[in-house]
């Protein structure tokens, strides 16, 4: 996660520097980026170009800027009328909660889902954006479509599968499955799309001043998921990737609101959906909260 938590000041920096003369590592970052073999997703926002790069597992974010005479299609005309804040992107942590809104865990029944909350992270990037003024373009309704991965980074040194005979999700304790594995870090990653309708409200008709608070309804709709263990064995480093289901729920919904001035704010997100299936795992429900920057 550190990559991502590097990633996530690189686009600051960057979209900070967007009106100044490239900077000399740019020719660097072009080369790194035509030379790329994994997946890439490319997204496009005014006069800017994010890509999204999954390396083994792991999220490498670069930002390009493009002058108003490159030949591009535009995915948002600039800013006339009511703009919402949702288009951009957040970062911030995840964790699970029970029914009563506890982080706790029973030992004997889900402790194996206690999280290392500090190394659990949400991170989103919102890629379509589409706003209806109300009052005064200060009032309105937000929608769109983005991306949401989740890194839950386990306590402990175990990690978790589907149970072959009950398919219900069980721990593993990866010390007794490998008892010469040095564990290094076991998490849970999910990725789900992610379309809000929002309610929002600014106290200035100009988007990048005076605050800004959006609240309302989001649901998601899972990509992928798989679970990484980073171990050592005899000096050597080493990883252990899994893709699968893990009986997530394949659709959620919850509630989302964030608040901040100008571009800038933090957000929440809960979803009422369980993290599994019914009876096929641990009653647990996502939460996250962070910081959101947004590209209107």
């Amino acid at each position: 996660m550190k990559k991502i938590a590097l990633t996530l000041v690189t686009l600051i920096i960057a979209l900070g520097v967007f009106g100044q003369d490239p900077e000399p590592n740019v020719d660097e970052m072009k080369e790194e980026l035509k030379n790329q073999q994994d997946d890439t997703t490319n997204i496009r926002f005014k006069r800017k170009t994010v890509k999204i790069i999954e390396d083994d597992g792991e999220t490498q974010i670069f930002v390009k800027k493009h002058n108003r005479n490159d030949d591009w299609d535009w995915m948002w005309d600039d800013d006339d009328g009511f703009t919402g804040s949702w288009s951009g992107f957040s970062m911030g942590l995840s964790n699970l909660v029970d029914q009563n809104f506890s982080f706790s865990r029973d030992a004997a029944i889900d402790g194996y889902m206690d999280l290392n909350t500090g190394k659990s992270w949400n991170m989103n990037v919102n890629f379509a954006q589409y706003s209806i003024n109300f009052v005064n373009e200060q009032f309105g309704l937000v929608t769109g479509l983005g991306i949401e991965w989740n890194y839950y980074r386990f306590d402990g040194d175990n990690s978790i599968q589907e149970n072959a005979a009950t398919g219900e999700i069980e721990p593993v304790d990866i010390l007794i499955t490998h008892p010469d594995w040095n564990i290094e870090k076991s998490k849970l990653s999910t990725t789900y799309v992610t379309l809000p309708i929002l309610l929002e409200v600014h106290s200035s008709s100009y988007q990048h001043s005076g605050i800004v608070f959006s609240a309302g309804v989001i649901g998601g709709a899972k990509l992928g998921s798989n679970t990484k263990i980073v171990y050592k064995q005899n000096g050597n480093k080493n990883k252990d990737k899994t893709k699968d289901d893990f009986n997530l729920s394949p659709f959620r919904y919850g509630v989302h609101a964030r608040l901040g001035v100008g571009d800038w704010m933090i957000y929440g997100t809960y979803y009422f959906t369980p993290m599994f299936e019914s009876n096929k795992g641990p009653e647990l429900y996502p939460l996250s909260i962070g910081f959101a920057l947004s590209f209107e």
